[in-house]
């Protein structure tokens, strides 16, 4: 029994042997210190599996996963890519049939992007786009400005107001504005900004930074001038930037324009009084 055991172990029917052939095969395994050694003898030599349907199939669902990923990268970064021929319909949105965005258009346009006509932010988007009259956006100025900011649509820009309201906290980026708004806010036939265009323009630009902002509309509002002129203009900005609140520290025989001087010693009489 344990003969025929023995060689049904190793793959032969215990039939197909004589009484010699199985003292034999018993001497053989029992002279075998090793199992291993007789499985080697018995068994055919491993080869290697072949990748069954399933592995295929997911081979085949991994590529095709890569190829979506790549079509689907391909898409956002055509969709987050400036396009000038989308600008273009974008501005005539706008301009009509002109080759200008007008008053009727421009109110349409900030009713758009959720701004005021009045908000500073877009005095620094007329900035941007380098506008030199004010209410109109020509389809040149248009091109190159929203271009530089990379926007093509109401959303883009939208999205961009934060950044455009972010550039007035530099003080060279705000000197710039400051000084455009002049050219851009004067008649193009005056070299001279009238008092009261002047007076919204201050506010909008030093009515939320500079303290004594108030009190000097109010001596606009009561003196003799009906302009101010650009050098007036520019040394408004240089005088909040540097003289103390208190005006301690102004000197009244520095180059400081006329304008400066009468405004110091109204303020201070009216201190006094």
């Amino acid at each position: 029994m344990a003969v025929e055991v023995t060689a049904i172990a190793v793959g032969y029917p215990a039939s197909s042997f004589t009484s010699p052939e199985l003292k034999n095969l018993t001497e053989d395994v029992g002279q075998d210190s090793h199992p291993s050694a007789c499985c080697s003898r018995a068994m055919p030599p491993r080869k290697k599996r072949r990748p069954s349907a399933g592995d295929d199939m997911s081979a085949k669902k991994s590529r095709q996963d890569s190829v979506f990923r790549k079509h689907e990268t391909s898409q956002i970064r055509e969709e987050e890519t400036f396009s000038s021929k989308r600008c273009l319909e974008w501005f005539y949105e706008y301009a009509g049939c002109d080759d200008v965005v007008g008053p009727e258009g421009m109110e349409k346009f900030c009713e758009d992007i959720g701004v005021e006509p009045e908000n500073v932010v877009m005095l620094v988007l007329a900035w941007k786009l380098d506008a030199q009259s004010m209410g109109y956006f020509t389809l040149q100025e248009w091109l190159r400005g929203m271009g530089s900011l990379q926007c093509d649509s109401t959303e883009r820009l939208r999205n961009s107001l934060d950044y455009l309201r972010s550039v007035l906290n530099d003080s060279t980026s705000f000197k710039l504005i400051y000084r455009y708004a002049f050219d851009f806010a004067r008649e193009k036939d005056q070299r001279s900004l009238d008092l009261n265009t002047a007076k919204c323009m201050l506010g909008l630009l030093l009515g939320k930074t500079w303290p004594l902002f108030p009190v000097f509309n109010q001596f606009l509002e009561q003196s003799k001038y009906k302009v101010i002129n650009k050098d007036q203009w520019c040394n408004v900005l240089e005088f909040s930037r540097t003289i103390n609140l208190d005006l301690s520290n102004y000197d009244e025989d520095g180059a400081w324009p006329v304008l400066l001087d009468e405004f110091v010693e109204w303020y201070k009489e009216r201190q006094m009084s």
